[in-house]
């Protein structure tokens, strides 16, 4: 497959951090692929949609609140064998308290830790960078 023929998927996920500086994740359902590892939440930008109009829909189709989105925090490529992702970042306020809604689980979590968890490939980058700069 030539590069001109890979499938190239263009998603957004938040990083929120609460009070203590501790950052969100959401875990991935068992039925998804990389089944139960913790996330960025966020999710595919629909065609004709704003990246920052599908975070606040994944965001309150997945976790169930509200948000306030900010500027990009970060841009993440990665090369997955069958296509290309591209993650727009973006600095978040939540509005309410998240949960579980169409995920198997949300959490709270030191910066420190996010680079010993399961996680998806592309968001192995920004959790290490992250843990070594808060």
């Amino acid at each position: 497959m030539s590069p001109a023929e890979r499938r190239r998927i263009l998603v957004v996920a938040a990083l929120a951090r609460d009070a203590a500086g501790r950052i969100l994740l959401s875990q991935r359902r068992a039925d998804q692929s990389f089944p139960l590892c913790w996330e960025f939440p966020g999710g595919k930008i629909e065609r004709g949609e704003p990246p920052e109009g599908a975070l606040i829909r994944e965001l309150r189709e997945e976790l169930g609140c509200e948000a306030t989105v900010g500027g990009i925090f970060e841009v993440v490529f990665h090369a997955y064998d069958d296509f290309d992702l591209l993650m727009l970042v973006y600095a978040c306020t939540l509005l309410g308290t998240p949960a579980a809604v169409q995920v198997a689980a949300v959490g709270w979590f030191e910066p420190g830790a996010l680079p010993g968890m399961a996680m998806p490939p592309a968001d192995y980058p920004l959790a290490r960078r992250l843990a070594d700069h808060g």
